[in-house]
């Protein structure tokens, strides 16, 4: 019997990361005899990196001392000391921090500005968090990161102490995490401030999945292990039926007796993976 596979409508590049894309390799384009570095990777996918590379743009740590060119700044943003130093080098800068983070840093430092103790609500070694959190710290050091409650606990005595406690959130984070460190931080605090930063292409993409999930003996989410949001969706839909989390199409194959058994399977991807990698995972899913 013929298997029948349904792809999440939101599924692959969201905008910022398009706009990303786009623009670096458009940089290169109109500009064929500069250097084009990206400090980092632009985004969490091997294959766009590759491509990337391929085009003549280098993806870099540090920026080399005895070269010039222009610097990309990668989606998920930098911090302050990133941007003095491209500038310092003689670097032409060009920032592509998605507009999404930007928000969610400019919430930051407002409430650093109004003298309430922050909370980060995200992975502490994440790029756009490290970002976030050094951009608020220009304004105040009172700055807690907590990917979770259990970190928090940590800090009870001094969130107690301070009763003005303001909360953000990585863009990419599981709106079920927000609510738990909200409950926590509720009877702690005598001022609670929250912004919910977790971007509106994450929810829908998330709501969307787990509708997906619920009718769907098998779920495949695609994208890179090292992309926040893609592992979000992976920990979700496995709490609702079975799932499975690929990079490209050859994993499937670790996955043949899981995937013979399914009937309905749904398949969604991260927001920083292409279409084509997306449409390679359904031309090998159609041939079981």
């Amino acid at each position: 019997m013929k298997k029948n596979i349904k792809l999440a409508k939101h599924a692959g590049f969201c905008y910022g990361v398009k706009r990303a894309v786009l623009t670096t390799k458009k940089l290169k384009t109109q500009n064929p005899n500069k250097e084009i570095f990206v400090l980092g990777e632009l985004i969490h996918n091997s294959h766009v990196i590759n491509e990337l590379s391929s085009l003549g743009i280098h993806t870099v740590d540090s920026l080399p001392d005895d070269k010039t060119g222009v610097c990309v700044v990668r989606s998920h943003g930098a911090s302050p000391a990133v941007f003095d130093d491209i500038k310092q080098k003689g670097y032409e800068t060009v920032d592509l921090t998605c507009p999404d983070v930007k928000k969610v840093q400019q919430k930051a430092i407002q409430l650093v500005k109004e003298g309430f103790m922050l909370v980060i609500v995200g992975k502490p070694e994440h790029p756009e968090v490290c970002a976030i959190k050094a951009n608020a710290q220009i304004f105040g050091d009172k700055i807690i990161v907590a990917s979770d409650v259990g970190v928090l606990k940590n800090y009870a005595k001094d969130l107690k102490e301070h009763k003005k406690i303001g909360v953000v959130v990585q863009t990419t984070q599981r709106i079920e995490n927000l609510k738990s460190i909200v409950d926590y931080l509720i009877p702690l605090a005598k001022e609670l401030k929250v912004f919910n930063t977790i971007c509106a292409s994450t929810s829908l993409r998330q709501s969307e999945a787990r509708s997906l999930a619920l009718e769907s003996d098998l779920m495949v989410v695609v994208g890179s292990k090292k992309s926040a949001n893609t592992t979000h969706l992976a920990e979700i839909l496995s709490g609702i039926t079975p799932t499975i989390h690929i990079e490209t199409d050859d994993e499937l194959k670790d996955y043949e007796n899981l995937i013979k058994k399914a009937q309905n399977i749904g398949v969604t991807a991260g927001a920083s993976t292409p279409d084509v990698i997306i449409d390679n995972v359904i031309q090998k899913l159609n041939q079981y």
